[in-house]
């Protein structure tokens, strides 16, 4: 097997396609030899992957057999996967959030209670408890999870926050499917999603006076931050003090009136649209935007995506930072929520397009976050 693999290691930089190393990895697994796919993956990491910018070939190969074990049932598998992302030949942060994910997909919480006493970061257990919560998964109810998860050693972790059990806001999230070959995720992005209720626009406005700080505006921004720094998005994140009480008729005309970048030359000259939406759209649009990504990148996945999401939703909503989420949901709850879209130039109006503004309950204050990405 050693010599099979040094033959693989060593031929890699000369391939045009890597199909054929593929084929070797899916006959192994097939035999049950789970392990040959996780010593090939320790040996081209050890090769090729501290490379400043490693070779193509390499990351096309080790994607495809982490895929192998993480994606496959069976607690080998899951052995396997662990081991090769533990090994100091591999092991990076990134790749534990990348990892979580797709052990969480792919496999059911009893085989993967491995993880918390067998070979797994810290960071990557911490991601795969709030994997497996977004999947419905009772982890503080799971045997070899539970200890773990309820352990107040981890609550220092920015993960620790979150909470242990899907929120009503929450509902059920819109998650990637994975498989060997690659994977796929819905765009819950724009207006006119099932069940939003169109508003009229209003005649009057109340003044408004901006009052966003930069603190605020990454805030609100968490979960599109990937956007812009891993892809080609744009950014608009702002707050407003109204001098009066905003209802919901005037939204429209508000929005209007307050210089959006995003809002330029819409109304009249170009179309725009507002409709009234839920807090419950809302945090599936942010969690989708940070968990999946933009036009360039992968977003931050499941546990950190989810993070984000409530970091921007209790922002938009005006929740004082660090409250518990249970305060956050009510504060949301108690907001009025909108999506808006414009056929301005400054959204591409490709597919990754998002217009959110929350009113607070006394209807004076206005937050507003818009996104927009391009391939």
């Amino acid at each position: 097997m050693a010599d099979r693999i040094q033959k693989i290691v060593k031929e890699l930089p000369a391939l045009k396609s890597v199909t054929d190393v593929w084929k070797v990895a899916d006959r192994r697994l097939a035999q049950g030899d789970a392990a040959f796919v996780a010593d090939l993956g320790i040996a081209l990491a050890g090769a090729y992957g501290s490379e400043p910018r490693p070779i193509w070939q390499y990351g096309s190969v080790f994607d495809h057999l982490l895929r192998l074990l993480a994606t496959n049932p069976g607690p080998g598998n899951v052995v396997q996967a662990l081991r090769l992302v533990s090994s100091t030949e591999v092991a990076q942060r990134e790749l534990d959030h990348y990892t979580a994910s797709l052990l969480a997909s792919g496999h059911p919480a009893e085989e993967l209670a491995v993880a918390f006493t067998g070979n797994a970061s810290e960071e990557l257990r911490a991601c795969l408890v709030h994997e497996l919560v977004l999947r419905g998964v009772a982890v503080t109810e799971t045997p070899g999870i539970a200890g773990w998860a309820t352990s107040p050693h981890w609550k220092h972790h920015p993960l620790g926050w979150l909470p242990l059990a899907l929120s009503d806001v929450e509902g059920q999230p819109d998650l990637p499917s994975y498989s060997t070959r690659g994977s796929s995720h819905s765009m819950p992005y724009g207006p006119s999603e099932n069940g939003r209720v169109a508003v009229e626009r209003g005649a009057h406005v109340p003044s408004a006076e901006e009052t966003t700080t930069p603190a605020v505006a990454k805030r609100i921004s968490a979960a599109v931050a990937n956007w812009a720094e891993e892809s080609n998005g744009r950014i608009e994140a702002r707050v407003f003090g109204l001098a009066a009480p905003v209802d919901a008729e005037s939204v429209p005309s508000a929005l209007l009136t307050l210089e959006l970048q995003c809002l330029k030359d819409a109304g009249r000259k170009t179309a725009f649209s507002v409709v009234a939406c839920p807090p419950d759209q809302a945090w599936r649009v942010l969690f989708a935007a940070a968990s999946s990504g933009g036009a360039y990148n992968s977003g931050a996945r499941g546990a950190y995506g989810r993070l984000a999401a409530w970091q921007s939703l209790a922002c938009l909503a005006g929740a004082a930072e660090g409250v518990p989420a249970e305060a956050v949901e009510a504060r949301a709850r108690e907001c009025a929520w909108y999506g808006f879209d414009a056929a301005t130039k400054w959204f591409e109006r490709v597919a990754w397009d998002i217009g959110l503004a929350s009113v607070s309950p006394e209807g004076r204050r206005l937050a507003v976050l818009a996104a927009t990405d391009t391939d």
